[in-house]
């Protein structure tokens, strides 16, 4: 039976018009039948006695009107609004030509009867074509096992997409979830809607696989919330990305995406400054450094957003350069240079500003990779302090109006070389922007960003694909998160707060623990976490132990006193130590000068001891 029905499917549609223009051909002499039986109350009445062939009549004449009506040109298994007025249509046609039959001649037809066969006829098409696409339905579901889902949302978004997921046959909506009580107990699109409480009691019981979000324009800490209620079930939780994704089009089955971790740990974002946000970038010739990293190419995209007169990407990475320049390419209207170079080539530096006329500078060039960096030293001083010791030169040197620098959470009382290298760097900016004022330097500081290269969140959804483990580093080790574009949108509102010399820390909110960030990922993954010791669950949290240079917990102030609010609510300004210019260039140009070959890495470690708070020296760094 099941094959039968498959071909049946499996047929060019004229087969299957054909097909059904003949079960209608049998069913409606039948239904005729019936109409006299009704109305008569005798089974053995004569229909249509005095017209010859007058059964065969009425029913090539139904069948003719739902032809012309265009009623057999509707697919069986979706059903649109518009084929009820159809089918309308060809029913009152057919009681028409009922009529005209009994006023234009002797037959017998009783002034009931058209009704009662346009109200039978209708019934019949529309209930033989819902039952063969039950039959349909059933039999591939049967085959293919479609997953049972519980839907999160009894809204417009939720019905839509119930209605996409029925006709999918890959998903059987089960029913809604809603914490909306004028929406609980109602049959929505023919299935119930429950509370939360009842829902999470019913999961098992209806055997439901996957609980699908249809939630696109609800806040993120709304989300964050939902997502904890439903932790328990230990089921794969997906969703439908945000409203502005939806707005050109239906909901479709391809819409739907796994959960976000960025609804668990980033904020609703609050609205940008315009006039931060335009200041230094609106009609200005801007250059970012490192333009092919992650934070870079964000802010790339957010800069182009603020029409700049023209954009230059410098990198020294070929091939990310050439990501990054032919998405803004296809994407904007702006002028876009691509400049391949090391932001430690100062002379190159100061001909691409003169050449195009730079007038803000965003450097976002850095090695960032604690355990690399911890063991190249030198390698990360050079970099990332001398790199923007350069960078910073010949944009003063070039009367470029502003530079950021981009630093770190992890600058502050480093217990590594790479948030060593970063503090130096801004130790640099601070001596410069005191002794000239031309240039407007700053300094911003924030912690992790979601989904940048050196980012945990990755890592873990490989390892959960692989099955497991998952390994983190310290049961309590601790980092602050962000969304890369609410970094880059803040980085550039605090550019443009910058007097000269300051420090800006981002609002990061709460630190999350690494540890449950990753329990709430395999979570979200549909499966349960194995507990050490434990034969149960499905993937295992392992603890490797700190890396090299790496902490607990990460700061953003090194003075917690020295603070103030500014125009933006996200973004305070630090006061903090300083040392000479002069002082300062001692030191970098002896690590500019230092030969790789025959590094003097306890010189350097010792410099950092020396002008960075906190800073002590690990016992992994390589010195050789």
């Amino acid at each position: 039976m099941k094959n039968i029905i498959h071909q049946f499917a499996a047929q060019p549609r004229i087969y299957k018009q054909i097909f059904l223009s003949f079960l209608d051909l049998l069913a409606f002499p039948v239904i005729l039948w019936l109409c006299y039986v009704i109305r008569l109350f005798d089974p053995e009445t004569p229909i249509i006695s005095d017209a010859t062939y007058g059964i065969l009549l009425i029913s090539f004449i139904a069948v003719l009107s739902l032809m012309i009506t265009g009623v057999y040109r509707f697919i069986v298994h979706t059903f649109e609004e518009i084929l009820i007025w159809k089918l309308a249509l060809a029913v009152a046609m057919t009681m028409i030509a009922l009529y005209v039959l009994r006023s234009s001649t002797a037959t017998f037809v009783p002034m009931s009867v058209p009704f009662i066969f346009g109200f039978m006829m209708f019934t019949w098409v529309w209930l033989s074509r819902v039952y063969i696409r039950f039959l349909v339905r059933a039999s591939y579901c049967a085959e293919i096992g479609s997953k049972r889902v519980a839907i999160y949302g009894a809204g417009a978004a939720g019905q839509q997409i119930e209605a996409a997921l029925k006709c999918s046959g890959q998903y059987l909506p089960v029913f809604f979830i809603d914490d909306d009580p004028s929406l609980q107990g109602r049959i929505i699109g023919s299935i119930p809607v429950y509370p939360v409480a009842q829902a999470l009691q019913r999961l098992k019981k209806d055997r439901i696989d996957e609980i699908l979000l249809a939630l696109p324009s609800v806040e993120r800490v709304r989300k964050a919330e939902i997502i904890h209620e439903l932790e328990p079930c230990n089921l794969k939780i997906t969703a439908l990305p945000g409203l502005t994704q939806l707005v050109h089009g239906e909901i479709t089955v391809s819409d739907i995406q796994e959960v976000d971790i960025i609804d668990l740990l980033g904020r609703d974002p609050i609205p940008p400054i315009s006039h931060l946000l335009t200041k230094n970038i609106e009609n200005k010739v801007v250059m970012v450094t490192g333009a092919g990293g992650s934070i870079g190419s964000e802010l790339c995209r957010q800069i182009v957003k603020n029409k700049p007169k023209a954009l230059v990407l410098y990198e020294l990475n070929e091939f990310a350069l050439y990501n990054i320049d032919q998405e803004l390419h296809s994407s904007c209207d702006v002028t876009i240079i691509p400049v391949l170079g090391s932001v430690r080539n100062q002379a190159k530096l100061e001909y691409e500003i003169e050449q195009y006329g730079v007038q803000t500078v965003y450097h976002a060039a850095a090695y960032k990779h604690v355990p690399l960096v911890e063991c190249n030293p030198l390698a990360g001083l050079k970099n990332n302090a001398i790199g923007t010791a350069c960078s910073l030169n010949a944009a003063v040197k070039k009367g470029v109006e502003t530079f950021v620098l981009i630093s770190t959470d992890k600058a502050v009382r480093p217990t590594n070389v790479m948030g060593a290298s970063k503090r130096m760097a801004e130790l640099y900016c601070q001596s410069v922007a005191a002794i000239q004022k031309n240039t407007h330097i700053s300094i911003v500081r924030f912690g992790n960003v979601l989904g940048s290269s050196g980012s945990v969140v990755p890592l873990f959804k490989q390892q959960i694909a692989k099955g497991g483990p998952i390994t983190v580093t310290h049961p309590e080790v601790t980092r602050y998160f962000m969304t890369i574009p609410e970094a880059s949108q803040l980085v550039i509102q605090a550019g443009a707060l910058g007097q000269g010399g300051d420090v800006f820390l981002l609002d990061m909110g709460e630190p999350v623990c690494i540890q449950n960030l990753a329990r709430q990922m395999i979570k979200l993954s549909g499966f349960t976490v194995r507990e050490t010791g434990s034969l149960s669950g499905d993937i295992e949290i392992i603890y490797s132990g700190l890396r090299p240079g790496e902490k607990l917990y990460e700061e953003l102030l090194i003075d917690q006193e020295n603070t103030e609010y500014t125009e933006h609510a996200r973004i305070r300004r630090s006061f903090e130590k300083d040392y000479p210019l002069q002082e300062i260039l001692i030191v970098f140009d002896r690590i500019n000068q230092m030969d790789a070959a025959k590094p003097d890495i306890d010189w350097l470690l010792t410099q950092l001891e020396h002008y960075v708070d906190g800073y002590k020296r690990g016992n992994q760094v390589i010195i050789n």
